[in-house]
């Protein structure tokens, strides 16, 4: 604590660490947990990337002793932080191990919002069949199928596969989406199609001249500056 006081925060953490191990070897692993968490809290602004390490080493300690709220609501604070720092392959895994938490002690409405956070964060990954994987292995959960959850999944990634950027819009600007988690939030709100969301069109015929020959390619023009201004 006076490591602290001294903005010492590095090696604050390093003594938190070091007195949760004890406290484990004590068999007091309550306490070690709160020990790890608090270093964590402590650490969050200055190195990110720790705090996860420790949210994660708390949320291990709690599943040890079959605390499971507990280690899921550490865990979402590391996913929470992962996807702050755009590790979105990381965060992928841990909204995973969130949502078999939440499917283990029978929480399935949180299951769906965890399906949501999962979805968004494999669609900024450029990632869209994990994220149709997601949606199809939560039809299992019972209740998802027919929710309005699972419906709006279903619109995003039909608008997302169909280069739809309005209907991709239209659904991450939805209550459901935006009174999420904050980081969750602004990953809808920041989600972009691919190509930019202008829809393929078939190209144009060539067009004829009063002739009825076809209109020569406009080549040169296009290439001008192809090889450069030099």
């Amino acid at each position: 604590m006076m490591l602290k006081e001294m903005q010492k925060l590095p090696e604050a953490v390093q003594l938190i660490e070091k007195a949760s191990m004890m406290y484990l070897e004590n068999g007091t692993p309550d306490t070690a947990a709160m020990a790890l968490e608090r270093a964590g809290k402590l650490i969050e602004n200055v190195d990110p990337e720790k705090a996860v390490q420790l949210y994660q080493q708390t949320a291990n300690v709690f599943e040890n002793e079959e605390r499971l709220r507990q280690a899921v609501e550490l865990l979402g604070k590391a996913s929470r932080l992962l996807v702050r720092g755009r590790r979105f392959d990381e965060a992928a895994l841990s909204i995973q191990k969130e949502k078999n938490i939440y499917k283990e002690i029978e929480n399935y409405p949180t299951c769906y919002k965890k399906t949501i956070a999962q979805v968004l964060v494999h669609l900024h990954r450029n990632d869209y069949v994990a994220a149709e994987r997601c949606v199809r292995e939560s039809y299992s959960i019972p209740g998802f199928n027919g929710s309005e959850d699972c419906t709006a999944l279903e619109q995003l990634l039909e608008g997302y596969d169909q280069q739809d950027q309005d209907q991709v819009s239209e659904v991450c600007n939805s209550p459901l989406f935006k009174y999420m988690d904050n980081d969750y939030a602004k990953l809808g709100l920041s989600l972009l199609v691919p190509g930019g969301g202008v829809k393929k069109k078939a190209a144009a015929p060539p067009q004829a001249t009063p002739e009825g020959h076809a209109a020569p390619a406009t080549e040169d023009e296009e290439d001008e500056y192809a090889g450069g201004l030099c």
